[in-house]
């Protein structure tokens, strides 16, 4: 066997590695070109990181697991979070220490029991550790942790919820601020045996906002880094845009936003930057609504202001354009903009595109009876998506086709508790935004997950708000459902002999 033949097989095996999955055909008799278009496989592993929850007392956090029913996947496989080693509240790290919140870091906090029904597990107080999880086998494809965390008083206080993500390499959060009556924290957590090196660059609305320490900051091996936004700069600045980026490994990275006055919530990284934007699922009786957008090239954008309502695309009155400058977070506030209906925000560029990261912050209730949460530009459905946590009441499904007509199937799971599946099919007209009534699983007990895939039509975006008053205060949380990656494209690989001979 020569070298070049060890070099096709090595190819074959490495991508079978990869994706779970290669096929090595033989040639078409005709000594054509048999190339053909990638298969979708589901994936065979999947792994997420979950922020540390709360440092308040007071805090009730649940997190829920859930893996859709997948077909083509095989019957083994499993899925589980970990704790790691928890920093302490001065940042000083616990060298040597194999505990976080009193369990031990290699003992599961939550192992999954079956693809098709949610699994759960409550933790209290501000000692709650972050969590590595990893999916494989059956239990991979699609997998998803939700970490909703109730907060009855104090700086924050509300419902604040995030989808447990994976770890990168760059993230943007425009909606952060370093204002005197907001608490925001950068929650960095590496997954590997490696540590990892992260800058944090904060902009504001005139540019770059100077730090004092947010270059090289070491995120040991296998731990989360609390940094508060604060301790980087002596500026206050209401609407910041965040970007971490890092040099070396890699890491998951989320903003708690807390504020001493309307409640908070976490802001999940905005879409990469791109010229046209989709922020979905404003929840119809937002009282005021924000939103913050930041040009990372070298290029100011210029972009239409759209509001794709129930019963069209309708321009928010006063703001039908936003210029923003390159390298400047401009924020505008849009008020009650929604008017009682479901709404979603849609960027397009006005000429010539520019990059643009946005987030909205998005307020609902009135005087001390406030509570906020936020919603990152996102990448469309896709495939699939996936929401879990849901229960019998306070839960609102938004979707919305900014361009063309689009059906979408949505199921709802069986219940955590018990429950039989249940799915409906929608029809949403191109330019609008619907709040659809949810199917509803027999016998429900506990709670449920939601999956949302397009049929067919133009792209479809959606979120998820999880709405809970406590005390007159109507505590909510809104997650987007980006295409949940549950399956991969494999190339299939043909054998060529041919190039043996060249």
């Amino acid at each position: 066997m020569n070298r070049t033949t060890v070099s096709l097989i090595a190819c074959a095996t490495a991508l079978a590695a990869v994706t779970g999955f290669a096929s090595l055909s033989a040639p078409d008799a005709s000594g054509t070109d048999t190339a053909k278009a990638a298969a979708e496989l589901p994936v065979e592993r999947t792994s997420l990181l979950c922020p540390s929850p709360s440092l308040s007392d007071i805090a009730d956090t649940s997190y829920t697991s859930y893996t859709p029913v997948t077909k083509g996947t095989g019957g083994d496989g499993k899925a589980e979070l970990v704790s790691v080693a928890k920093e302490s509240e001065t940042g000083d790290k616990k060298a040597g220490d194999k505990k976080a919140g009193g369990k031990k870091a290699d003992k599961p906090v939550l192992t999954a029991k079956e693809p098709g029904t949610p699994d759960t597990e409550d933790t209290s107080g501000g000692d709650s550790p972050a969590l590595i999880g990893t999916a494989e086998g059956r239990f991979a494809p699609g997998w998803t942790v939700q970490e909703t965390t109730e907060v009855a008083a104090g700086t924050g206080r509300g419902l604040q919820g995030v989808n447990c993500s994976a770890a990168d390499t760059a993230f943007w959060f425009p909606g952060a601020s370093t204002a005197a009556d907001r608490t925001d924290y950068v929650h960095l957590t590496n997954p590997d045996d490696s540590a990892a090196v992260v800058d944090i660059e904060l902009y504001g609305k005139d540019g770059a906002v100077a730090t004092t320490a947010g270059e090289d900051i070491t995120v040991p091996p296998r731990s989360s880094e609390p940094i508060l936004l604060s301790t980087l700069t002596g500026e206050k600045q209401t609407n910041l845009t965040v970007h971490v980026n890092v040099r070396s490994g890699r890491v998951g990275a989320a903003v708690q936003a807390l504020d001493d006055k309307i409640g908070g919530d976490w802001l999940a990284a905005s879409t990469d930057p791109t010229g046209s934007l989709v922020l979905p699922g404003i929840p119809k009786d937002a009282t005021a609504v924000r939103l913050v957008a930041f040009a990372p090239g070298d290029e100011d954008a210029d972009l239409k202001v759209r509001l794709a309502s129930p019963s069209g695309s309708i321009t928010p009155a006063g703001n039908e354009t936003l210029h923003v400058k390159a390298g400047m977070t401009t924020a505008v506030d849009l008020g009650a903009v929604t008017r009682g209906e479901a709404g979603s925000l849609v960027l397009t560029p006005t000429g010539d595109s520019a990059p643009v990261v946005a987030a909205l912050r998005v307020t609902r209730g009135k005087g001390d009876k406030q509570e906020t949460a936020f919603i990152p530009a996102t990448r469309p459905v896709g495939t699939r998506a996936t929401a879990a946590d849901n229960s019998a009441k306070g839960t609102t499904l938004s979707l919305v086709a900014p361009s063309g007509t689009a059906q979408v199937k949505v199921t709802a799971s069986a219940g955590s508790d018990g429950g039989t599946a249940a799915s409906k099919t929608y029809t949403i007209k191109g330019g609008t935004t619907q709040d659809v009534e949810l199917p509803e699983p027999s016998g429900l007990k506990g709670t449920y997950a939601l999956t949302v895939e397009p049929v067919s039509g133009g792209p479809v975006y959606a979120a998820r708000t999880l709405a809970a008053t406590e005390d007159g205060i109507p505590g909510f949380t809104v997650q987007t459902l980006p295409d949940d990656r549950g399956m991969v494209a494999v190339p299939e690989a043909d054998e060529d002999l041919s190039v043996l001979q060249k």
